[in-house]
Protein backbone atom coordinates (compact mmCIF):
# COMPACT_ATOMS: atom_id res chain seq x y z
CA UNK A 1 0.00 0.00 0.00
CA UNK A 2 1.36 3.11 -1.17
CA UNK A 3 -0.07 6.96 0.13
CA UNK A 4 0.63 9.92 -1.73
CA UNK A 5 1.74 13.33 0.43
CA UNK A 6 1.26 16.43 -1.41
CA UNK A 7 3.56 18.17 1.08
CA UNK A 8 6.63 16.01 2.16
CA UNK A 9 8.71 17.80 4.97
CA UNK A 10 12.42 18.61 3.75
CA UNK A 11 14.60 20.78 4.25
CA UNK A 12 13.34 23.19 1.42
CA UNK A 13 9.35 22.88 3.10
CA UNK A 14 8.43 26.96 2.95
CA UNK A 15 6.61 27.79 5.81
CA UNK A 16 3.21 27.74 4.33
CA UNK A 17 3.71 24.21 3.97
CA UNK A 18 3.73 24.04 7.60
CA UNK A 19 1.51 26.26 8.83
CA UNK A 20 -1.97 25.20 10.44
CA UNK A 21 -4.75 24.45 8.35
CA UNK A 22 -8.17 25.10 9.75
CA UNK A 23 -9.59 23.05 7.28
CA UNK A 24 -8.42 19.56 7.92
CA UNK A 25 -10.50 16.84 7.29
CA UNK A 26 -9.39 13.32 8.02
CA UNK A 27 -12.13 11.50 5.92
CA UNK A 28 -11.01 13.43 3.03
CA UNK A 29 -7.62 14.58 3.18
CA UNK A 30 -4.59 11.62 2.25
CA UNK A 31 -2.91 12.64 5.40
CA UNK A 32 -2.73 15.64 8.28
CA UNK A 33 0.60 16.57 6.55
CA UNK A 34 4.27 16.93 7.84
CA UNK A 35 5.59 19.18 10.51
CA UNK A 36 2.24 21.21 10.39
CA UNK A 37 2.02 23.88 13.44
CA UNK A 38 -0.64 23.52 16.48
CA UNK A 39 -3.24 24.85 16.16
CA UNK A 40 -4.16 28.31 18.10
CA UNK A 41 -5.24 26.65 20.89
CA UNK A 42 -5.30 28.21 24.96
CA UNK A 43 -3.38 25.42 25.85
CA UNK A 44 -0.36 25.50 23.01
CA UNK A 45 -0.32 29.26 24.26
CA UNK A 46 0.42 28.68 27.76
CA UNK A 47 1.75 25.35 27.80
CA UNK A 48 5.46 26.70 27.92
CA UNK A 49 8.66 25.73 25.88
CA UNK A 50 7.61 21.94 24.64
CA UNK A 51 9.75 19.29 26.00
CA UNK A 52 12.68 17.97 23.99
CA UNK A 53 12.34 15.52 20.64
CA UNK A 54 14.43 13.79 18.32
CA UNK A 55 13.29 15.48 15.32
CA UNK A 56 12.17 14.12 12.17
CA UNK A 57 12.94 10.84 10.63
CA UNK A 58 16.34 11.35 8.48
CA UNK A 59 16.80 8.13 7.08
CA UNK A 60 15.99 4.66 7.32
CA UNK A 61 16.11 2.99 10.77
CA UNK A 62 14.88 -0.46 12.03
CA UNK A 63 12.55 -1.08 15.53
CA UNK A 64 11.06 -3.53 17.54
CA UNK A 65 8.04 -0.97 18.10
CA UNK A 66 6.55 1.79 16.16
CA UNK A 67 3.63 3.84 17.88
CA UNK A 68 2.00 5.96 15.11
CA UNK A 69 1.04 9.32 17.08
CA UNK A 70 2.08 11.50 19.84
CA UNK A 71 -1.10 12.53 21.98
CA UNK A 72 -1.44 10.99 25.44
CA UNK A 73 -2.48 7.56 24.19
CA UNK A 74 0.51 6.90 22.11
CA UNK A 75 2.78 8.40 24.78
CA UNK A 76 1.61 6.68 27.34
CA UNK A 77 2.46 3.36 25.16
CA UNK A 78 5.78 4.27 24.64
CA UNK A 79 6.09 5.08 28.36
CA UNK A 80 4.70 2.26 29.45
CA UNK A 81 6.22 -0.26 26.81
CA UNK A 82 9.68 1.27 28.39
CA UNK A 83 8.58 1.49 32.27
CA UNK A 84 7.13 -1.88 32.47
CA UNK A 85 8.41 -3.92 29.73
CA UNK A 86 11.71 -2.90 28.86
CA UNK A 87 11.11 -1.84 25.24
CA UNK A 88 12.62 1.74 23.69
CA UNK A 89 9.98 2.31 21.12
CA UNK A 90 9.76 5.13 17.93
CA UNK A 91 6.91 7.35 17.97
CA UNK A 92 6.38 8.88 14.76
CA UNK A 93 4.28 11.98 15.04
CA UNK A 94 3.00 13.90 12.03
CA UNK A 95 3.21 17.14 12.64
CA UNK A 96 4.13 18.69 16.05
CA UNK A 97 4.03 16.56 19.28
CA UNK A 98 0.87 15.94 21.02
CA UNK A 99 -0.32 17.89 17.59
CA UNK A 100 -4.22 16.37 17.48
CA UNK A 101 -6.66 15.71 20.80
CA UNK A 102 -4.29 16.37 23.00
CA UNK A 103 -3.85 20.08 22.52
CA UNK A 104 -7.03 20.81 21.12
CA UNK A 105 -9.69 18.99 24.15
CA UNK A 106 -11.47 20.43 26.63
CA UNK A 107 -9.34 18.87 29.20
CA UNK A 108 -12.25 17.24 31.25
CA UNK A 109 -10.59 13.76 32.83
CA UNK A 110 -13.82 11.65 33.78
CA UNK A 111 -14.28 8.48 34.98
CA UNK A 112 -15.25 7.17 31.84
CA UNK A 113 -14.94 6.26 28.38
CA UNK A 114 -16.99 6.41 25.28
CA UNK A 115 -20.35 7.59 25.06
CA UNK A 116 -22.06 5.04 26.79
CA UNK A 117 -23.43 5.92 30.25
CA UNK A 118 -23.30 3.03 33.45
CA UNK A 119 -26.83 2.05 32.22
CA UNK A 120 -26.59 1.60 29.06
CA UNK A 121 -23.72 -0.77 29.83
CA UNK A 122 -26.15 -2.63 31.91
CA UNK A 123 -28.78 -2.34 28.55
CA UNK A 124 -26.16 -3.59 26.15
CA UNK A 125 -23.92 -6.21 28.23
CA UNK A 126 -25.73 -6.90 31.64
CA UNK A 127 -24.66 -5.98 35.05
CA UNK A 128 -22.06 -8.61 35.92
CA UNK A 129 -20.05 -7.21 32.21
CA UNK A 130 -21.07 -3.49 33.66
CA UNK A 131 -19.48 -4.22 36.81
CA UNK A 132 -16.25 -5.07 34.95
CA UNK A 133 -16.00 -2.60 32.83
CA UNK A 134 -16.71 -0.45 35.86
CA UNK A 135 -13.75 -1.69 37.84
CA UNK A 136 -12.05 -1.16 34.49
CA UNK A 137 -12.59 2.64 33.57
CA UNK A 138 -12.37 3.59 37.02
CA UNK A 139 -9.12 1.69 37.65
CA UNK A 140 -7.92 3.92 34.31
CA UNK A 141 -9.17 6.91 36.31
CA UNK A 142 -7.08 6.67 39.45
CA UNK A 143 -4.29 5.80 37.93
CA UNK A 144 -4.80 9.16 35.43
CA UNK A 145 -5.26 10.77 39.00
CA UNK A 146 -2.15 9.87 40.18
CA UNK A 147 -0.25 10.87 37.18
CA UNK A 148 -1.94 14.30 37.44
CA UNK A 149 0.25 14.85 41.14
CA UNK A 150 2.69 14.13 39.33
CA UNK A 151 3.19 16.00 36.88
CA UNK A 152 2.90 19.93 36.56
CA UNK A 153 -0.60 20.32 34.48
CA UNK A 154 -2.81 22.59 35.97
CA UNK A 155 -4.92 19.76 37.86
CA UNK A 156 -8.35 20.19 39.50
CA UNK A 157 -9.57 17.42 41.60
CA UNK A 158 -12.98 18.38 41.85
CA UNK A 159 -15.62 15.73 40.54
CA UNK A 160 -17.90 17.09 37.77
CA UNK A 161 -20.98 18.75 37.70
CA UNK A 162 -23.61 17.16 34.86
CA UNK A 163 -26.17 20.10 34.87
CA UNK A 164 -29.50 19.43 33.53
CA UNK A 165 -30.27 22.08 30.94
CA UNK A 166 -33.98 21.55 31.21
CA UNK A 167 -36.24 20.67 34.33
CA UNK A 168 -37.04 17.59 32.24
CA UNK A 169 -33.92 16.37 32.26
CA UNK A 170 -33.84 15.60 35.91
CA UNK A 171 -35.68 12.84 36.18
CA UNK A 172 -32.74 11.28 33.57
CA UNK A 173 -30.12 12.65 36.04
CA UNK A 174 -31.95 11.47 39.08
CA UNK A 175 -31.66 7.84 37.48
CA UNK A 176 -28.40 7.50 36.34
CA UNK A 177 -27.64 8.58 39.93
CA UNK A 178 -29.27 5.58 41.23
CA UNK A 179 -27.60 3.10 38.95
CA UNK A 180 -23.97 4.64 39.94
CA UNK A 181 -24.81 4.39 43.46
CA UNK A 182 -26.81 1.33 44.00
CA UNK A 183 -25.23 -0.89 41.41
CA UNK A 184 -21.34 0.67 41.00
CA UNK A 185 -21.21 1.63 44.56
CA UNK A 186 -20.37 5.61 44.33
CA UNK A 187 -21.75 8.94 46.23
CA UNK A 188 -23.09 10.78 43.36
CA UNK A 189 -25.75 13.35 45.12
CA UNK A 190 -28.06 15.38 43.01
CA UNK A 191 -28.24 19.66 43.85
CA UNK A 192 -30.52 22.12 43.46
CA UNK A 193 -30.01 24.91 41.14
CA UNK A 194 -29.96 27.09 44.14
CA UNK A 195 -26.79 24.99 45.38
CA UNK A 196 -25.29 25.08 42.06
CA UNK A 197 -25.43 28.62 41.81
CA UNK A 198 -24.11 29.14 45.49
CA UNK A 199 -21.65 27.02 45.62
CA UNK A 200 -20.28 26.67 42.22
CA UNK A 201 -21.13 29.01 39.90
CA UNK A 202 -24.13 31.17 38.97
CA UNK A 203 -25.51 29.01 35.76
CA UNK A 204 -28.48 30.43 34.47
CA UNK A 205 -29.38 27.68 32.44
CA UNK A 206 -29.20 25.02 34.83
CA UNK A 207 -32.44 23.41 36.76
CA UNK A 208 -30.50 21.17 39.15
CA UNK A 209 -27.20 19.07 38.50
CA UNK A 210 -25.65 15.41 39.61
CA UNK A 211 -22.34 15.66 41.16
CA UNK A 212 -19.50 12.80 40.78
CA UNK A 213 -16.47 13.01 43.42
CA UNK A 214 -14.22 11.36 39.94
CA UNK A 215 -13.35 14.29 38.00
CA UNK A 216 -10.34 15.83 37.31
CA UNK A 217 -9.60 18.91 34.85
CA UNK A 218 -5.93 19.15 33.24
CA UNK A 219 -4.08 21.42 31.25
CA UNK A 220 -4.17 18.90 28.41
CA UNK A 221 -0.92 19.46 26.45
CA UNK A 222 1.37 20.34 29.74
CA UNK A 223 -0.22 16.69 30.69
CA UNK A 224 1.21 14.90 27.63
CA UNK A 225 5.07 16.95 27.47
CA UNK A 226 5.28 15.62 31.00
CA UNK A 227 4.20 12.56 29.85
CA UNK A 228 7.08 13.02 26.97
CA UNK A 229 9.39 13.96 29.34
CA UNK A 230 8.65 10.67 31.51
CA UNK A 231 8.89 8.36 27.87
CA UNK A 232 12.35 10.20 26.43
CA UNK A 233 13.90 9.72 29.89
CA UNK A 234 13.38 5.85 29.70
CA UNK A 235 14.05 5.70 26.25
CA UNK A 236 11.94 6.48 24.08
CA UNK A 237 12.26 8.20 20.70
CA UNK A 238 9.76 10.61 19.37
CA UNK A 239 9.99 11.91 15.60
CA UNK A 240 7.81 14.67 14.61
CA UNK A 241 7.41 16.27 11.06
CA UNK A 242 7.33 12.27 10.55
CA UNK A 243 4.00 11.04 8.69
CA UNK A 244 3.49 7.57 7.91
CA UNK A 245 2.76 7.99 4.10
CA UNK A 246 3.28 4.63 3.16
CA UNK A 247 2.13 1.22 4.66
CA UNK A 248 3.92 -2.06 3.58
CA UNK A 249 3.93 -5.22 5.44
CA UNK A 250 7.12 -7.78 3.93
CA UNK A 251 7.72 -10.98 5.60
CA UNK A 252 6.14 -10.21 8.69
CA UNK A 253 7.97 -6.80 9.20
CA UNK A 254 5.98 -2.85 8.49
CA UNK A 255 7.68 -0.85 5.89
CA UNK A 256 6.30 2.63 7.43
CA UNK A 257 7.51 5.21 4.82
CA UNK A 258 8.05 8.41 6.02
CA UNK A 259 9.03 11.99 4.31
CA UNK A 260 12.49 11.43 5.79
CA UNK A 261 13.03 7.54 5.28
CA UNK A 262 11.46 4.01 6.25
CA UNK A 263 10.93 2.77 9.53
CA UNK A 264 10.86 -1.07 9.53
CA UNK A 265 9.54 -2.28 12.10
CA UNK A 266 8.78 -5.60 14.13
CA UNK A 267 5.25 -4.73 15.94
CA UNK A 268 2.93 -1.20 15.28
CA UNK A 269 0.29 0.47 17.29
CA UNK A 270 -1.79 3.34 15.98
CA UNK A 271 -3.17 5.86 18.49
CA UNK A 272 -4.17 8.33 16.09
CA UNK A 273 -7.21 9.22 17.79
CA UNK A 274 -9.93 11.33 15.37
CA UNK A 275 -7.14 12.26 13.40
CA UNK A 276 -6.90 8.60 11.67
CA UNK A 277 -6.81 8.95 7.82
CA UNK A 278 -8.78 6.49 5.49
CA UNK A 279 -5.62 5.65 4.01
CA UNK A 280 -3.18 4.38 6.70
CA UNK A 281 -4.16 1.10 7.01
CA UNK A 282 -7.01 -1.15 6.05
CA UNK A 283 -7.46 -2.44 9.73
CA UNK A 284 -8.71 1.34 10.24
CA UNK A 285 -10.53 2.58 7.22
CA UNK A 286 -14.22 3.65 7.93
CA UNK A 287 -13.89 2.27 11.59
CA UNK A 288 -13.85 5.98 12.73
CA UNK A 289 -16.19 8.59 12.46
CA UNK A 290 -14.04 12.14 13.13
CA UNK A 291 -16.65 14.79 14.65
CA UNK A 292 -15.89 18.31 15.22
CA UNK A 293 -15.46 19.73 18.69
CA UNK A 294 -15.16 23.64 19.08
CA UNK A 295 -14.07 25.39 21.62
CA UNK A 296 -13.21 28.69 23.02
CA UNK A 297 -11.46 30.42 25.95
CA UNK A 298 -12.61 34.26 27.06
CA UNK A 299 -10.45 37.08 27.87
CA UNK A 300 -9.41 37.42 31.04
CA UNK A 301 -12.14 37.78 33.89
CA UNK A 302 -12.32 40.71 35.93
CA UNK A 303 -13.02 40.67 39.49
CA UNK A 304 -16.18 41.95 39.24
CA UNK A 305 -17.39 39.54 36.22
CA UNK A 306 -16.05 36.82 38.12
CA UNK A 307 -18.48 37.82 41.30
CA UNK A 308 -21.29 38.28 39.05
CA UNK A 309 -21.39 34.73 38.20
CA UNK A 310 -20.66 33.70 41.79
CA UNK A 311 -17.62 31.38 40.08
CA UNK A 312 -16.14 29.93 43.23
CA UNK A 313 -14.87 26.67 42.10
CA UNK A 314 -13.12 25.16 38.42
CA UNK A 315 -14.86 22.06 39.12
CA UNK A 316 -16.04 20.78 35.63
CA UNK A 317 -19.03 21.06 34.08
CA UNK A 318 -21.39 19.19 30.71
CA UNK A 319 -24.82 19.93 30.11
CA UNK A 320 -27.28 17.24 29.42
CA UNK A 321 -27.74 18.20 25.48
CA UNK A 322 -26.90 15.02 23.34
CA UNK A 323 -24.36 18.16 21.47
CA UNK A 324 -23.41 19.20 25.23
CA UNK A 325 -21.45 22.61 26.37
CA UNK A 326 -18.90 21.55 28.73
CA UNK A 327 -17.28 24.24 30.36
CA UNK A 328 -14.94 25.28 33.28
CA UNK A 329 -13.20 28.07 34.75
CA UNK A 330 -9.32 28.19 34.00
CA UNK A 331 -6.72 29.44 35.92
CA UNK A 332 -4.42 32.19 34.19
CA UNK A 333 -1.53 33.12 36.88
CA UNK A 334 -3.60 35.34 39.25
CA UNK A 335 -6.55 35.38 37.21
CA UNK A 336 -9.31 33.33 34.98
CA UNK A 337 -10.72 32.55 32.09
CA UNK A 338 -14.03 30.68 30.72
CA UNK A 339 -13.70 27.96 28.86
CA UNK A 340 -16.93 26.47 26.55
CA UNK A 341 -16.77 24.05 24.10
CA UNK A 342 -19.65 22.14 21.97
CA UNK A 343 -20.00 20.34 19.04
CA UNK A 344 -19.30 22.06 15.77
CA UNK A 345 -19.49 21.90 11.69
CA UNK A 346 -20.03 18.49 10.34
CA UNK A 347 -16.63 18.70 7.51
CA UNK A 348 -13.44 20.15 7.77
CA UNK A 349 -14.65 22.84 4.42
CA UNK A 350 -17.17 24.32 7.04
CA UNK A 351 -15.11 24.44 10.29
CA UNK A 352 -14.38 28.53 10.18
CA UNK A 353 -18.11 29.26 9.59
CA UNK A 354 -18.34 32.05 12.42
CA UNK A 355 -22.02 30.18 12.75
CA UNK A 356 -20.18 27.80 15.24
CA UNK A 357 -18.25 30.46 17.49
CA UNK A 358 -21.67 31.92 17.60
CA UNK A 359 -22.87 28.43 19.00
CA UNK A 360 -20.57 29.13 21.89
CA UNK A 361 -20.94 32.87 22.47
CA UNK A 362 -24.34 32.43 22.89
CA UNK A 363 -24.27 29.28 25.03
CA UNK A 364 -22.01 31.89 27.24
CA UNK A 365 -24.33 34.88 27.24
CA UNK A 366 -27.26 32.54 27.95
CA UNK A 367 -25.48 30.57 31.01
CA UNK A 368 -23.60 33.41 32.31
CA UNK A 369 -25.44 36.67 31.26
CA UNK A 370 -23.14 38.96 32.83
CA UNK A 371 -20.78 37.89 30.21
CA UNK A 372 -22.66 38.29 27.32
CA UNK A 373 -20.34 39.93 24.38
CA UNK A 374 -17.54 38.78 26.13
CA UNK A 375 -14.10 39.01 23.58
CA UNK A 376 -12.99 35.22 22.93
CA UNK A 377 -9.48 34.93 23.05
CA UNK A 378 -8.74 31.68 21.49
CA UNK A 379 -11.27 29.88 19.01
CA UNK A 380 -9.93 26.56 18.05
CA UNK A 381 -11.72 22.98 16.50
CA UNK A 382 -10.40 19.52 16.63
CA UNK A 383 -11.22 16.38 15.85
CA UNK A 384 -13.01 13.91 18.57
CA UNK A 385 -12.56 9.66 17.72
CA UNK A 386 -15.95 8.35 17.87
CA UNK A 387 -16.52 4.88 16.77
CA UNK A 388 -19.45 3.14 15.85
CA UNK A 389 -20.55 1.65 18.65
CA UNK A 390 -20.04 4.50 21.20
CA UNK A 391 -17.06 2.73 22.52
CA UNK A 392 -13.62 2.55 22.51
CA UNK A 393 -11.17 -0.39 21.63
CA UNK A 394 -7.81 -1.20 22.55
CA UNK A 395 -7.44 -4.56 20.38
CA UNK A 396 -5.09 -6.63 18.28
CA UNK A 397 -7.94 -6.48 14.96
CA UNK A 398 -6.30 -9.46 13.10
CA UNK A 399 -4.44 -11.99 14.70
CA UNK A 400 -2.37 -12.76 11.87
CA UNK A 401 -1.12 -8.93 11.69
CA UNK A 402 1.05 -7.40 14.34
CA UNK A 403 -0.56 -4.45 14.65
CA UNK A 404 -3.15 -2.99 17.74
CA UNK A 405 -4.66 -0.37 18.01
CA UNK A 406 -6.50 1.98 21.15
CA UNK A 407 -8.80 4.74 19.33
CA UNK A 408 -12.43 5.16 19.48
CA UNK A 409 -13.08 7.23 23.10
CA UNK A 410 -16.26 9.33 21.53
CA UNK A 411 -14.48 12.72 23.89
CA UNK A 412 -13.88 10.98 27.07
CA UNK A 413 -10.00 9.87 26.45
CA UNK A 414 -8.86 12.25 28.42
CA UNK A 415 -8.15 10.29 31.47
CA UNK A 416 -8.83 6.51 29.69
CA UNK A 417 -5.76 7.27 27.06
CA UNK A 418 -2.92 6.74 29.65
CA UNK A 419 -4.71 3.71 30.99
CA UNK A 420 -5.09 2.45 27.23
CA UNK A 421 -1.80 2.85 26.46
CA UNK A 422 -0.47 0.97 29.42
CA UNK A 423 -3.15 -2.01 28.39
CA UNK A 424 -2.02 -1.67 24.54
CA UNK A 425 1.30 -1.76 26.03
CA UNK A 426 0.79 -5.57 27.53
CA UNK A 427 -0.84 -6.29 24.73
CA UNK A 428 2.29 -5.99 22.49
CA UNK A 429 4.15 -7.83 24.61
CA UNK A 430 2.08 -10.67 25.34
CA UNK A 431 1.20 -10.21 28.61
CA UNK A 432 -2.46 -10.34 27.83
CA UNK A 433 -2.98 -14.43 27.74
CA UNK A 434 -5.44 -15.63 30.34
CA UNK A 435 -6.37 -12.30 31.60
CA UNK A 436 -9.95 -12.37 32.38
CA UNK A 437 -9.95 -7.98 31.99
CA UNK A 438 -9.21 -8.70 28.28
CA UNK A 439 -12.40 -10.48 27.72
CA UNK A 440 -14.34 -7.63 28.45
CA UNK A 441 -15.88 -5.62 25.47
CA UNK A 442 -13.59 -2.55 25.02
CA UNK A 443 -10.59 -5.54 24.37
CA UNK A 444 -12.03 -8.46 22.93
CA UNK A 445 -13.28 -7.59 19.15
CA UNK A 446 -12.06 -4.78 16.80
CA UNK A 447 -13.74 -2.00 15.95
CA UNK A 448 -17.41 -2.20 14.09
CA UNK A 449 -18.25 -0.70 10.65
CA UNK A 450 -20.84 1.51 10.20
CA UNK A 451 -24.91 0.37 10.96
CA UNK A 452 -28.38 1.08 10.61
CA UNK A 453 -30.36 1.96 13.67
CA UNK A 454 -27.86 -0.87 15.58
CA UNK A 455 -28.96 -3.97 13.01
CA UNK A 456 -26.91 -4.45 10.26
CA UNK A 457 -23.24 -3.69 10.13
CA UNK A 458 -21.63 -2.66 6.77
CA UNK A 459 -18.45 -0.68 5.03
CA UNK A 460 -21.12 -0.01 2.40
CA UNK A 461 -22.89 2.63 4.75
CA UNK A 462 -19.63 4.32 5.14
CA UNK A 463 -20.32 7.32 2.10
CA UNK A 464 -23.00 8.05 3.97
CA UNK A 465 -22.14 8.24 7.50
CA UNK A 466 -21.85 12.70 7.43
CA UNK A 467 -25.49 13.06 5.62
CA UNK A 468 -27.08 10.72 8.72
CA UNK A 469 -24.64 13.12 11.19
CA UNK A 470 -26.34 16.34 9.52
CA UNK A 471 -29.82 14.88 9.52
CA UNK A 472 -29.30 13.80 13.31
CA UNK A 473 -28.04 17.42 14.39
CA UNK A 474 -30.84 18.67 13.49
CA UNK A 475 -32.95 16.01 15.35
CA UNK A 476 -30.58 16.12 18.44
CA UNK A 477 -30.94 19.96 18.67
CA UNK A 478 -34.87 19.61 18.03
CA UNK A 479 -34.90 17.33 20.99
CA UNK A 480 -32.77 19.28 22.96
CA UNK A 481 -34.31 22.41 22.85
CA UNK A 482 -38.12 21.93 21.65
CA UNK A 483 -39.27 18.47 22.79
Amino acid sequence: MAIASPMPFTAHATAADRRYDPQYDPLVAPDPGAGRAYAPTWWVASAGTPPEDDGPITQDIDADVVVIGSGSTGISTALYLAKEHGIRAVVLEANQTSWGCSSRSGGQGQNASGRLKRSQWIERWGVDVAKQLDIEIRTGFENFRQLTTEIDCDAFDGGHLYLAHRPEKLDYLRGESRVMNETFGYRTRMLSAEEIRRDYCDERETAGGLLEAEGVGIHPLKFTFGLIRQARALGASIHPGSPVQGWQTIGGVHHLRTPGGTVRAKRVAVCTGGYTGQALNPLLKNKIMPILSNNSVTRRLTAAEVAACNFKSETFLTDTRTLRFYYRLLKDGDGHRLQLGSRSSVTGAEAEDPVHLKLLTDAIARKFPPLAGIAIDYSWWGWVDVSHDMMPRIARPDPARSVWYAVGYGGNGVSFSTWAGKRLAQRMVGADADQAVFKLPIYDSPLPYPNVLGLVESQAFAPFRRFGQRVLYKWYWLRDEKL
